[in-house]
């Protein structure tokens, strides 16, 4: 699974290409489809993307659901119908299409910001004051974060401790 992080800032030329980072490309290196796919962030006013394998697993989420149930519906013409496939060309730029540079609010620079398995296209401005809320909101909230030892990576860490079990004849014995 790709790994998006940190923020970069790009052009977008006359005709609604921007470099993907080399970071992200590197990110989806493996991926089936040699492109990003992108679609209305549900939260921010930004277009949220990722690797082709990211959609498939949203798409066996959205799978889960009854076949017949509205949030089953709901949710796949909210995320799949609304995703666009944009393929790399050989400079590593792949083409706005003008939805999404509405949705963003983008004309002329774009910023690309690392969210971990997602990465979002944001209108420079916009995300100048996304990111300060947002700092400040983690700043107030950073008591709620944890870090699940069981989760995380083992490498570069000892191993936890086993438990051990007192002997038969409890302890002293």
């Amino acid at each position: 699974m790709a790994l998006f992080l940190s923020t970069f800032e790009k052009p977008i030329d006359k005709k609604a290409r921007v470099s993907v980072p080399p970071q992200f490309r590197a990110a989806l290196g493996n991926q089936e489809f040699k492109g990003i796919v992108a679609y209305p962030s549900f939260i921010n006013p930004a277009v949220e993307a990722s690797g082709y394998d990211r959609i498939l697993q949203l798409s066996e989420s959205i799978e889960t659901f009854d076949p017949f149930s509205e949030e089953r519906d709901a949710f796949a013409t909210a995320i799949l119908a609304e995703c666009q496939q944009l393929p790399f060309d050989t400079e590593g730029r792949v083409v706005l299409s003008k939805r999404l540079m509405e949705i963003a609010g983008l004309e002329d620079k774009v910023i690309f910001v690392g969210k971990g398995r997602t990465f979002e296209l944001w209108q420079p401005e916009r995300f100048a004051e996304h990111q300060a809320a947002a700092r400040e909101l983690a700043l107030a909230n950073r008591g709620r974060l944890r870090l699940d030892p069981t989760r995380a990576p083992a490498i570069g860490r000892p191993a936890p401790a086993a438990s051990v079990e007192p002997s038969e004849g409890g302890e002293g014995a």
